[in-house]
């Protein structure tokens, strides 16, 4: 059997779609599955146990670049590759009608995904010859699965997460050496960047928080950053009075071995978040614009402050204005960090005495 995820973007969009890929691996262990993505993205699912094949596309150089005669040639050869395969099942995780393209141009016999209420893009329904309904609140993780369940069956238990990711040795040690020259033992992570303005929480705050984490429990907090981002890193690292707020440049996945590591993951709705809470680091969430009950962690014990707009609105476009999580009070932060450590603190109690505890799924 060979099976296509569609799903191209964005970092905690693919990292929320790691556990339908890993329920369809447990229930096709002999198929030969493979996943579109956005070349800026790939990397993410590179080496990854559970996936056969990775089929990278670049549809905003397309986009930007559509008149280029190489364009054109790049946009055949990825057409050749994705027909190489007669796919028998094709998933739309993405729901926009780039990934219903997509999905359409692979030739899937069946081709799967959410019931147009539930589609980003309503029209992208035509590419589907099935279409799924899935809860209207749930989390984007259990919308996914849905579509995996649909074809698999379940036997009603809860499901358990699977986030499947690998990760180098290489990148192990890149982190391990860094940390060491730093002379950094226990830390936090605070991540201040987000993929629109709404999202994110003013440096200050951050540095705030970073000078509360020190005094309070004698913990650095490194502030990972990637391309772009070393100016709000370093506005973080000002902002902090005691000076033990750290920019840390990192990839995705060596921010994953920071997270294995962290005490503590501070940030708003971006994929470092989704990230850290797929590697179960305790999360303390800042929300605003966005849904937390779609998009937030799932672990029971992880923390969110959130920021409703007093419209009511929840506003899914970076293109319309709102404020979103730059209201949050530093004092209510502190509240929900120091309320989130309390629970982990029981729940290693609660492990070193052999308790078995209640499923960290919704």
């Amino acid at each position: 059997m060979n099976i296509l995820i569609v799903k191209l973007s964005s970092i905690g969009d693919i990292v929320h779609t790691l556990p339908a890929l890993a329920q369809l691996r447990r229930a096709f262990p002999e198929a030969h599955i493979s996943w579109v993505v956005e070349r800026a993205m790939a990397d993410l699912l590179r080496e990854n146990p559970m996936l056969d094949e990775i089929l990278e596309v670049d549809t905003r150089t397309w986009r930007r670049q559509w008149l280029h005669p190489a364009t054109w040639a790049e946009i055949r050869a990825a057409l050749a590759r994705l027909r190489r395969r007669r796919y028998d099942l094709g998933f739309d995780f993405q729901g926009l009608m780039k990934s219903g393209i997509v999905l359409w141009l692979s030739g899937a016999e069946r081709r799967i995904g959410f019931e147009a209420a539930a589609l980003k893009e309503r029209a992208s329904r035509i590419f589907l010859t099935e279409m799924v309904a899935v809860p209207a609140e749930g989390h984007v993780i259990e919308r996914n699965l849905a579509l995996v369940r649909h074809v698999v069956g379940g036997d009603g238990s809860p499901p358990v997460y699977e986030f499947p990711l690998a990760i180098s040795e290489g990148d192990r040690r890149v982190v391990e050496e860094q940390l060491l020259a730093l002379g950094i033992g226990d830390f936090a992570l605070l991540n201040p960047g987000g993929g629109w303005a709404a999202k994110r929480w003013a440096p200050e705050k951050y540095g705030a928080i970073a000078d509360f984490l020190w005094e309070r429990y004698r913990w650095v907090s490194l502030v990972p950053f990637g391309p772009g981002e070393a100016a709000l890193a370093q506005a973080v690292a000002r902002a902090a009075r005691w000076g033990k707020a750290i920019p840390f440049p990192c990839t995705l996945k060596q921010l994953a071995v920071l997270a294995d590591r962290a005490r503590l993951f501070l940030g708003g709705d971006t994929g470092p978040l989704h990230m850290a809470a797929a590697r179960g680091t305790p999360i303390v969430a800042l929300y605003g614009p966005t849904s937390a009950r779609r998009n937030g962690p799932f672990h029971p014990d992880d923390q969110v402050v959130e920021r409703t707009p007093a419209s009511g609105h929840r506003y899914y476009s970076r293109r319309e204005r709102d404020v979103g999580t730059l209201d949050i009070p530093v004092g209510d932060v502190i509240v929900a960090i120091e309320r989130r450590l309390a629970r982990a603190l029981e729940a290693a109690r609660v492990k070193s005495c052999g308790i078995t505890e209640p499923s960290s799924n919704p």
